[in-house]
């Protein structure tokens, strides 16, 4: 059995899609991470009730708001 730092570790460097509080999504290349969940998108899109609403280069994420990591 996989424990989910684990599976985290294996998307870095992959596209995955975060989930924040408030119907808010990230979708980027997973760059890094921390055991508290902060985690750092390349080329990410903002996305606000499934509606793109901007690019980043790059976005630091606080833990504290992200639901789930898909991978």
């Amino acid at each position: 059995m996989m424990k989910p730092l684990s599976v985290i570790q294996s998307s870095v460097g992959k596209n995955v899609i975060v989930e924040m509080k408030g119907k808010r999504e990230y979708r980027g290349v997973l760059d890094g991470y921390d055991p508290h969940m902060n985690v750092v998108l390349k080329n990410a899109e903002e996305r606000v009730d499934g509606i793109p609403k901007r690019k980043l280069n790059i976005a630091i994420v606080r833990g504290d708001n992200v639901i789930y990591i898909s991978p």
